[in-house]
């Protein structure tokens, strides 16, 4: 069939006759497909005739236990049934979701910390509801967040709150602060110290850009103070270790350190700024059954 004739064919077509071809296939009957559709068997003969003009065809001849389907009608059967199909799901919505035979592909964006506290607590209950699926981890690159969702690169990024690009949904995860740490045993942790000891501490920070001042940086300038930062690494993992087999110290997000074997935590002298962590992503994606069970799976993991 040619590209003008099928636009010929589907102007000559309602859905209603398509829905009456479908249930007399299925049937092959004109009173049983007449009852399925909720119509009366006049109204089903006078469609019947109407869709035999159209394909040029009988579709359904008379027979001792009903109507036979010629083979042109046999050849439209599942084709038609599968097109009607998907147009109810489009039109209806989405098919439950099942993780027990789900085979997604999720893209998570995230920094290191956005990782250890928010994905790894959901992992085995992932893996254990959706063994099927795979997760992949992405490096969250704050300025793409919003193209990558649109695009489908990622479908869900976590961020803090008060550098999530606008235009996006989003779901506040928890607020977070700071806390000083250093390993155990180290001198000068065995109590709070002072904010002039603080500063004495040589510390490290954790700076995508090599940088060494953070926001603790800003709130010892706001009363005068300065601190002796003298190791700068991109991750805060990479810091964990870093602080463990040294007597460097540092400020970190309470739910990286709070647990950590190596690690002692105490309380700053001075008051830091925390942040909120939110979950994002994009709108083509929020009513979605796969991605609305992962974004619940995720909160309900959260310790």
């Amino acid at each position: 069939m040619t590209g003008i004739t099928m636009l010929n064919t589907l102007r000559r077509l309602d859905l209603n006759l398509l829905l009456t071809l479908d249930a007399l296939l299925a049937e092959q009957h004109v009173t049983r497909a007449a009852e399925r559709l909720h119509l009366s068997q006049p109204t089903v003969s006078t469609q019947l005739a109407k869709l035999r003009v159209v394909f040029d065809d009988p579709l359904l001849l008379a027979g001792p236990r009903g109507m036979r389907p010629t083979a042109r009608a046999e050849a439209l059967r599942e084709p038609l049934h599968a097109a009607l199909a998907a147009l109810d799901q489009a039109i209806g919505g989405s098919v439950p979701f099942d993780p027990a035979r789900a085979e997604h592909v999720w893209r998570i964006a995230a920094t290191d910390y956005g990782a250890a506290s928010v994905v790894l607590p959901a992992l085995p209950r992932l893996r254990d509801a959706a063994p099927g699926a795979r997760l992949a981890l992405r490096p969250l690159r704050p300025a793409e967040i919003a193209r990558q969702t649109e695009q489908g690169e990622i479908d869900i990024a976590l961020h803090i709150a008060e550098e999530a690009p606008t235009g996006l949904r989003f779901r506040a995860l928890f607020a977070e602060r700071y806390v000083l740490a250093g390993r155990r045993g180290h001198p000068g942790l065995r109590r709070r110290p002072s904010r002039a000891q603080f500063c004495r501490l040589e510390q490290a920070i954790v700076s995508a850009d090599g940088g060494f001042r953070g926001v603790t940086d800003a709130a010892l300038a706001a009363l005068g103070l300065a601190r002796r930062v003298v190791l700068s690494v991109p991750h805060f993992r990479l810091l964990e270790d870093a602080l463990a087999h040294s007597d460097l110290v540092a400020m970190l997000p309470s739910r990286l350190v709070r647990d950590h074997p190596a690690l002692c935590v105490t309380e700053a002298p001075v008051d830091v700024p925390g942040f909120e962590m939110v979950m994002l992503w994009h709108e083509r994606l929020h009513r979605d059954p796969a991605q609305q069970w992962l974004r619940e799976r995720i909160v309900a993991s959260l310790p």
